[in-house]
């Protein structure tokens, strides 16, 4: 492969006597031309090899195929109408469709109107309590800026200017009268890099200028938050705020809205737990929290004295993750086991109800809405069964199908068993394998090992339509567990943090280990595939073992383990990585698994395809743009290292399908190609022998 030259310069940067070079510094200055003339370089790069990838139309016509089926989501009421969204099939964003009792549906929002090529999309819609108003934000190219405008529900027209420059915000109507929503002060230099870590809450009554907004919360030196969201209860009567520092732990204040110039009241003071109010009947507050609880529980207290001496406990914590959520004046509680949902139903006396009974074994989600709801909705997945949509009496327990999809896909021709492996601690770590029925295990079977391990985020099974394309290949997808998810509980969070964050690199390549032991693949047919943090990820193990996999797929992810806190939102990681500012043991502890710095020179890594998007302002695309010339500059032998940097696009919410189905047609397309396959593996040759007239 012959890459675009890219310049070095000469920074060196200084940690506790430590001299750190970063020749590739330049390249995080995303406003300037020469990063644009890199990126087009790059670019061209990329696409030409692309290009010559004999089935890559093949498959991007396949996945057009399959995603070509209806969508459509649960409904819900809000004042007269009941709302709901649907795609069509290929529709860049989803369309959100209302109507009033028998009524034909009525088109009520259409992102797809925003912009021509889809990359304006829908963020929130949050209704006022009577349903009559309605505030939505959008975002531009993927950023997380949003712009948020409001409408007469009724008749659709725009109420008032635009509010702009909100970034992390929910929307909480107060009455009809205005919304709480957070936001930064525009930083200086680049407002898709630069640092932004001073959140704060205000208050936009309906009306009024932006400009003259009151602000709530934050904004000063001594309490400097760099997450606050604000939400109103149901009721009307409290508005919760919830600070936090990073993205683990959150302090937590209420105040009585019918109490004018009310103080804010403290229930927690300290961020050591992650504690929230999810529901009140009159002043007792109902909260579900983790403090003293790794697997949480629900407590319950008076709002008069809430702090954690009065809480009593509602919900014990069990040995299983609790997750609540509330609906038709009943709670119902989420449990993963083994990653696999089970689901309970309690009145707000405390009692059980019922269990739920769901479809199988895989991810249930929902069972919330309102308290006058007289049916609720849930959804149910795994990593062969399309999402379908159920309804739930709540007074019977008794559930019927609401909608399930019309796919060009038959989930009774694959298969998905869990394994419990052992990683190099001694840990046992779940992994659930998802492949075609009496598939030989041949050790040659193409393989996608996909893993996340942070954030206390939890990989339950959930089918998805791209991995569809893959497992018709006769592909296996292996999905583990690692440490640094949430699938145990806080613990299980905690041991893949910080001075542990090796744990979930040793997770995953004992994963691909037990893969290559038992037959299902080998190196030469394995794929390493993660994203943001799981980008780290993928980042970390072929640079710790580059031997491991023939390809590596780390998309938009955090490569520069030194310098990530310093952009944008990044510094509210630290929960999870510490900072290299911290002291010596951590900067060294970061330093020595840092993807960018641990490149070495003259080593053969796996065939690299790095995905980004200009618009990246989470991850922002410069530690791709570093990762991709360090690897560039120091790979040996023949295997590509490419990088294909998505134009108008960000972090991934919002993607238009169109660039999606371009961008994994690519992604799965290279990874077959160096495999070494020069045409379709044998069995997608009949699902495949006529797309080309599709």
């Amino acid at each position: 492969m012959k890459y675009p030259k890219t310049k070095t310069v000469d920074v060196v940067d200084t940690y506790f006597d430590v001299e750190v070079k970063d020749p590739y510094r330049w390249l995080e200055d995303d406003r300037s031309s020469e990063t644009e003339a890199w990126v087009k370089a790059q670019n061209k790069t990329t696409f030409d090899y692309l290009e010559k990838i004999p089935f890559r139309n093949i498959l991007k016509n396949r996945l057009s195929h399959l995603w070509n089926y209806e969508k459509i989501g649960a409904p819900y009421t809000e004042g007269d109408y009941t709302y709901f969204s649907k795609n069509n099939g290929l529709q860049n964003q989803s369309v959100v469709y209302r109507k009033k009792g028998d009524e034909q549906p009525e088109i009520f929002l259409d992102p797809n109107t925003f912009s021509k090529d889809g990359t304006i999309s829908l963020d929130e819609l949050s209704f006022s309590k009577s349903g009559k108003l309605v505030a939505y934000s959008i975002s531009e190219g993927g950023s997380d800026w949003r712009k948020v405008k409001v409408l007469d529900a009724e008749t659709k027209g725009l109420l008032e200017a635009p509010l702009v420059n909100i970034k992390f915000s929910a929307i909480s109507w107060y009455k009809d009268e205005g919304f709480y929503y957070s936001s930064y002060d525009k930083p200086e230099g680049s407002e898709l890099s630069a640092k932004t870590d001073q959140h704060k809450v205000y208050y936009h009554k309906l009306g009024t200028s932006q400009k003259e907004d009151i602000l709530i919360y934050g904004g000063t030196k001594e309490q400097k938050h760099r997450y606050i969201n604000a939400h109103v209860t149901r009721d009307n009567q409290y508005l919760i705020i919830i600070p936090r520092i990073s993205t683990s732990g959150n302090k937590l204040l209420i105040k009585d809205l019918n109490v004018p110039d009310g103080d804010f009241i403290t229930i927690l003071d300290e961020d050591y737990s992650d504690t929230f109010v999810i529901h009140n009947e009159g002043s007792t507050l109902f909260l579900v929290t983790n403090l003293d609880a790794p697997n949480r529980r629900i407590v319950k207290v008076d709002a008069s004295n809430p702090t954690p001496e009065y809480w009593e406990d509602f919900i014990p914590e069990t040995e299983h993750v609790l997750t609540p959520t509330k609906g038709s004046g009943y709670l119902f509680t989420h449990y993963m086991i083994d990653a696999i949902s089970q689901v309970k139903q309690y009145d707000w006396s405390g009692k059980h109800i019922r269990d739920i009974e769901l479809p199988g074994l895989g991810t249930a989600s929902g069972f919330s809405g309102k308290k006058e709801a007289s049916k609720l909705y849930f959804s149910f997945t795994n990593y062969k069964t399309p999402t379908s949509i159920f309804e739930l009496n709540p007074e019977t327990g008794n559930t019927k199908t609401y909608w399930q999809p019309a796919i060009d896909f038959n989930p009774e021709n694959y298969e998905s068993k869990q394994v419990f492996y052992t990683s190099k601690d001694g840990t046992k770590v779940p992994m659930l394998i998802t492949y075609k029925k009496n598939i030989q295990l041949t050790g040659k079977n193409p393989t996608i090992l996909y893993g996340y391990g942070g954030f206390n985020i939890s990989l339950t099974p959930a089918f998805s339509i791209t991995n569809t394309i893959w497992l018709e290949q006769g592909g296996i997808l292996a999905v583990p567990n690692i440490r640094g998810g949430g699938e145990y509980g806080r613990a299980w969070h905690d041991a893949g943090t910080q001075l542990q964050k090796q744990n979930v690199f040793d997770d995953f390549i004992a994963a691909a280990e037990y893969l290559i032991d038992n037959q299902y693949t080998t190196s030469e047919y394995l794929a390493l595939r993660g994203g943001s943090n799981g980008g780290l990820l993928v980042g970390a193990v072929i640079t710790q073992r580059p031997d491991l996999a023939k390809v590596a797929l780390p998309a938009v992810g955090v490569l520069d383990m030194l310098r990530y806190h310093t952009f944008t939102a990044g510094a509210g990681w630290a929960y999870d990585y510490g900072t290299a500012e911290d002291n010596k043991v951590m900067f060294q502890y970061l330093k020595n698994y840092s993807p960018l710095h641990n490149v070495k020179q003259d080593v053969e890594y796996p065939a690299t395809l790095i995905t980004t998007g200009d618009h990246d302002d989470r991850v922002v695309p410069a530690h791709s743009f570093k990762f991709a010339a360090e690897l560039q500059c120091k790979q040996s032998g023949i295997n590509p290292t490419l990088i294909r940097i998505e134009t108008n696009a960000g972090h991934g919410a919002g993607t238009p399908i169109s660039k999606t189905i371009d961008e994994y047609a690519d992604i799965f397309g290279f990874t077959l190609y160096n495999m070494g396959f020069k045409i379709l593996p044998n069995s997608i040759e009949e699902n495949l022998e006529d797309v080309s007239t599709l």
